[in-house]
């Protein structure tokens, strides 16, 4: 199942939640925390359960999505309630915001461990995606995750707006539309930490929602670089970042066709394709292009 898109929905707003599952999002984000003031916790913990009840077969109009859930940060007091509310209903993953690396995932870990067991659902159904690198502290953690004992990792993503705070930065892209060097770096971070873990990359969101020119631009070279999927704020961004995060028939056929000229040549280390040498890391990149679009 493809996991191009990932959108956030606020947990108290009724209306918004009633559109979240017909966006054609393939993960849909509950959002506990930015979107929803101390006051309205209670509330959206509720309205989150019950959509998370109401979509459990995860299927609207043929169109399957996933259902995740954004809980408050551990350091605030927010964060276990939020996972008991929702825990029940067995939603495919927690997103994890100001995450400050790979021990505050360990004790979310062990807490999901615990609800599972009195959920009766199997260990580790329940994935995890941190919001990596919204503080300068947490963004030095980002490559730890390669080798800490993770295995509900099921991503990462980052945050520029959190970080643009934190280091009082006053711009996060130059006037051409391209990341500056702390924001490039924190998101080359991700990329890389990603592929080397083996997980999904999903590249931050684009926040001027109504831009749908840039939007693009930005969607397409997220997916160049190498990124699975990316964030999104608003249902009118869904078709655009599934249209740059889908292959082409043409990009599909190639894969198809590279794999089956290494099926033919078994052993080879390198084969002759379409005028081109090619090896094992265009074997590889074939096979992932055609997982990501199963």
């Amino acid at each position: 199942m493809p996991r191009r898109s990932w959108l956030f929905v606020p947990g108290a707003s009724e209306t918004k939640l009633d559109k979240a599952a017909t966006a054609g999002a393939d993960v849909v984000v509950i959002d506990l925390e930015d979107s929803v003031p101390p006051e309205s916790k209670d509330k959206a913990r509720a309205m989150a359960r019950q959509w998370l009840v109401t979509h459990r077969t995860q299927v609207l109009d043929s169109h399957r999505f996933a259902r995740w859930v954004r809980i408050n940060g551990l350091d605030t007091p927010f964060w276990r309630e939020d996972l008991i509310a929702v825990i029940g209903t067995q939603p495919q993953g927690i997103m994890l915001p100001k995450a400050t690396g790979t021990e505050q995932l360990q004790t979310l870990s062990a807490e999901l461990y615990e609800q599972e067991q009195r959920a009766g659902l199997p260990t580790n159904s329940t994935r995890i995606v941190p919001l990596a690198g919204e503080t300068p502290a947490s963004a030095l953690t980002i490559p730890s995750y390669v080798e800490a004992t993770l295995p509900r990792l099921a991503g990462l993503t980052w945050g520029a707006e959190d970080l643009a705070s934190a280091i009082g930065a006053t711009r996060k892209r130059d006037e051409a539309g391209n990341w500056t060097g702390v924001f490039a770096a924190v998101r080359a971070n991700v990329l890389l930490t990603a592929h080397a873990r083996g997980v999904l990359a999903i590249d931050t969101l684009h926040e001027k929602f109504k831009d749908s020119e840039a939007l693009e631009r930005i969607a397409r070279a997220s997916a160049a670089d190498g990124f699975d999927g990316m964030l999104a704020i608003h249902p009118a961004q869904i078709p655009v970042i599934n249209e740059a995060f889908t292959p082409s028939p043409e990009k599909l056929a190639e894969a198809r066709a590279i794999i089956e000229t290494f099926a033919a040549n078994p052993g080879a280390g390198a084969v002759s394709f379409a005028g081109r040498m090619i090896d094992q890391p265009h074997l590889a990149q074939a096979k992932r292009l055609l997982e990501a679009d199963a």
